[in-house]
């Protein structure tokens, strides 16, 4: 019996005892152990650093969802630090800032070789992984945490599960990213002897070396420098220019994706004194500029790049955005909209705009620019809770009840009602009305495409089918009913018609030059062909 065959079958046998609570509980740092419990002082350490997370980052995401998303990924990481103790890095909670990375630990020994942690709340026979094409080639292994309680401000103790690992060799993917759920790792107990076996196979060539020399000629390899070298200019001499663009480049990215904005502007700053021209570069420091506060530099980084290219929507988003911190709402505006006049197609551009409009007392003007972002991406939460609320301060359902007063077989007053009954949160209600509008109207597709929706949303499944189907009966190129049957179809656990409906609205999509939902599309597809190809990966 193999290795890979003995740690599955290890896990098989873990997922039963994680059923019934039988597990190995053990609380002496760097032995094994299927339980983790945090509470107390560690857990309030973990609080602290979470919320300067969630107040750092407040202007470009709500504070709470900033909270939650660093406390998950923090706990896993206090798993996995526990665990193996002196074997790997410890995490520094006063460099750490920006998230989880590309790489989590290294092993103390072998800085080459890299750890992922990600963290999941959810039940065992649902709950499902994901790592990038990136970080699937930066690390080594990526270490599965699952979270038994639902992660809030409030929780006092969180009991975690160490749900498995799979080293990455094993994942053969080129692009986008993979998904697995606990079946699919192989057991933690395996970890350990796993990463010292790996280590003492690894030779100076090993495939985690950094990044940078990749790009170097063989015979110009100096000994290995630290970030600070790379951006001095008495490193200069040693490389031609392009190569130091390269580099540069690859190193600013490298500091952004790890949340060390200031180091990533040095670095760019570099890159751009070798070449000024570059649009991206400019997008990219202002992306760094926005992330450290500093506004007005963000906004000049995207004029310059929209001074090279007057087509580029991305940093009229962009610097959108950066104004509205300012305070020049007028300014974003016009630029929101010179972003969606370049590319019509772009949901995100309407929701800005949508948010402006809303700060002016443009309340119809925003309802009509989350209407439209959701139209183009029907899956956009934010559009979808920002436009009741917009809706409900306009009172417009007020109008609904007289409309239907005055004219009871008025189907399409029925279903507005339901949209505004939906969009607060009321279901029940918004499935009466779509319900009633049909009934005057069984021809009406969007009525059951809207009741289908809220079906799926109080976990009617059946119920959300049944009306997906019909309104692709009445319609047959309504795209977004094939992809919303296609995640039914997911949650049922039918792989098959879910591709198959997927693909159906990727087709729509594309015919229709709905550019952002067919890349969303392509990607659900893809990692459902992966997916696939997980349970045979092998060395």
């Amino acid at each position: 019996m193999d290795w890979i065959t003995l740690l599955r079958s290890q896990q098989s046998d873990f997922i039963k005892r994680l059923t019934s609570g039988c597990l190995l509980h053990c609380e002496t740092e760097g032995q094994y152990s299927e339980l983790t419990i945090i509470s107390g002082e560690r857990l309030k350490a973990l609080r602290e650093f979470c919320w300067l997370m969630a107040e750092k980052y407040k202007r470009v995401s709500p504070v709470r969802d900033v909270f939650i998303s660093y406390l998950k990924g923090k706990l896993g990481e206090e798993v996995v630090k526990e665990r193996l103790a002196d074997f790997i890095t410890e995490v520094d909670y006063e460099k750490r800032f920006g998230g989880d990375g590309n790489i989590d630990f290294t092993l103390t020994s072998d800085p080459s070789i890299g750890i992922e942690v990600k963290s999941r709340h959810g039940s065992i026979d649902k709950v499902r992984w994901s790592i990038s094409s990136e970080e699937v080639e930066k690390n080594a292994v990526v270490v599965c945490i699952l979270i038994q309680e639902d992660v809030s401000e409030a929780q006092s103790e969180y009991h975690l599960f160490l749900a498995g690992f799979l080293p990455t060799r094993m994942i053969k993917l080129k692009t986008g990213k993979i998904s697995f759920g606990i079946e699919q790792l192989l057991y933690g107990g395996g970890l350990w002897c796993y990463l010292e076996q790996l280590q003492s196979s690894l030779n100076n060539s090993s495939r985690q070396q950094s990044s940078i020399y990749k790009y170097l000629p063989k015979q110009e390899i100096p000994s290995k420098p630290t970030n600070n070298q790379l951006v001095k200019s008495s490193f200069k001499p040693e490389y031609h220019d392009q190569d130091l663009n390269i580099l540069y480049i690859k190193l600013g990215d490298e500091c952004f994706e790890k949340g060390e904005y200031t180091n990533a502007i040095t670095n760019y700053n570099q890159a751009l004194q070798l070449k000024s021209s570059d649009v991206d570069l400019y997008y990219k420091r202002g992306l760094a500029h926005y992330q450290i506060g500093d506004y007005e530099a963000a906004i000049a980084d995207y004029s310059q790049a929209i001074q090279i290219n007057i087509h580029d929507a991305k940093s009229y988003n962009k610097r959108g955005l950066a104004l509205c911190q300012l305070g020049r709402l007028e300014e974003a505006i016009n630029d929101y909209s010179q972003a969606i006049r370049i590319n019509p197609h772009v949901a995100v551009a309407y929701k800005n705009r949508a948010e402006a409009r809303s700060h002016l007392g443009d309340n119809q003007g925003a309802i009509e620019d989350y209407t439209q972002a959701i139209k183009i991406n029907p899956h956009y939460a934010d559009a979808y809770k920002n436009r009741g609320i917009t809706r409900y301060l306009l009172g417009s359902q007020s109008g609904f009840p007289q409309a239907i007063k005055i004219n009871p077989q008025d189907a399409i007053a029925y279903k507005k009602r339901g949209n505004a009954r939906s969009d607060l949160g009321d279901l029940e209600g918004a499935i009466e009305d779509y319900t009633q509008a049909i009934q005057i109207n069984p021809n009406y597709v969007d009525a059951y495409y809207n009741r289908g929706n809220a079906r799926s949303d109080l976990g009617d499944l059946e119920g959300a089918i049944q009306d997906y189907t019909q309104a692709i009966k009445i319609n047959s190129n309504y795209a977004d009913a094939y992809y919303n049957r296609g995640n039914i179809h997911l949650e049922i656990a039918d792989k098959q018609g879910a591709v198959e409906d997927f693909q159906k609205a990727a087709d729509i999509y594309r015919q229709e030059g709905k550019l952002e939902a067919l890349k969303d599309t392509r990607e659900r597809i893809l990692d459902l062909e992966i997916e696939e190809s997980l349970d045979v990966l092998k060395f």
